[in-house]
């Protein structure tokens, strides 16, 4: 057999590959992955079993605009959406959330957000392609949240980038991390009521050329780290959608939970 026979190529890639996953599982069982969140050992990278059972993660049903979780009452639902979603509609069609924003998992994402504890990222990941699985089977392309220049200089890396791009190789969708980019330096919106927040990302947002015709009369999926009043990812989809995008659907970490008011 020649060494260039592609019989025995292929067999000797597989036995490699078989040594690594063998050196990899000698080396975790060695020395097991530390968790995330505490300096002890867990089954596979991610979270202490404390951390974990503290998360509120979104199950269905929810509302398909918003993602908020519909009350379970054993009854049939008249609407796939909210009553705020249906009356006031956001500018994405979709939305999904892998978890509740509150007291467990807000210690999670600020300690990626602002601690630079990168290695939650791949987590973060994983919990969205769960939660948005019917999003990302009908998606054509992914796209994070940008960060401006200045803000991303002082924080080093954007959060939604960062899961944003493991997200597009688990669902070996395409990634476009510089399709959008941000025009202002705005304000955080922390502490700002919801039309303090639209207004603060008011036109906030762009798509450049190159972009615009990567998401021209596609599917785009816009992912975050928190959806709270909806502000920004409004701005960003309006942005994408006068692109050309033929739709934009969103999915986060978490998202409050509180819904939005009626419009009166």
């Amino acid at each position: 057999m020649q060494p260039q026979d592609g019989t025995w190529r292929a067999a000797w890639e597989a036995a490699a590959g078989a040594g690594r996953l063998l050196g990899r599982n000698l080396a975790d069982l060695l020395l097991p992955p530390l968790a995330h969140d505490a300096p002890e050992a867990t089954g596979g990278a991610g979270l202490s079993a404390r951390a974990w059972s503290r998360v509120s993660f979104i199950e269905d049903p929810v509302c398909d605009g918003c993602g908020a979780a519909f009350e379970m009452d054993g009854g049939d639902f008249a609407s796939e959406r909210c009553a705020a979603c249906l009356a006031r509609p956001y500018a994405f069609a979709r939305a999904r959330a892998a978890c509740v924003y509150d007291e467990a998992s807000r210690g999670l994402i600020l300690r990626f957000k602002h601690g630079d504890h990168q290695p939650y990222a791949p987590l973060f990941a994983r919990w969205i392609s769960r939660a948005a699985a019917p999003l990302l089977a009908e998606t054509d392309a992914i796209v994070p949240v940008p960060l401006h220049p200045l803000r991303l200089l002082s924080r080093r890396f954007n959060q939604s980038a960062e899961i944003a791009r493991p997200l597009a190789r688990l669902a070996r969708r395409d990634y476009l991390p510089d399709a959008l980019v941000r025009l202002s330096h705005t304000a955080s919106q922390g502490g700002k009521s919801a039309r303090g927040r639209r207004l603060n990302v008011r036109k906030a947002f762009a798509v450049t050329e190159a972009g615009a015709r990567r998401v021209r009369g596609r599917r785009i999926l816009l992912v975050d780290d928190v959806l709270t009043t909806g502000a920004t990812a409004e701005g960003c989809a309006r942005a994408l959608l006068d692109a050309g995008a033929r739709c934009v659907d969103l999915a986060v970490i978490a998202r409050v939970r509180t819904t939005r008011e009626l419009p009166t």
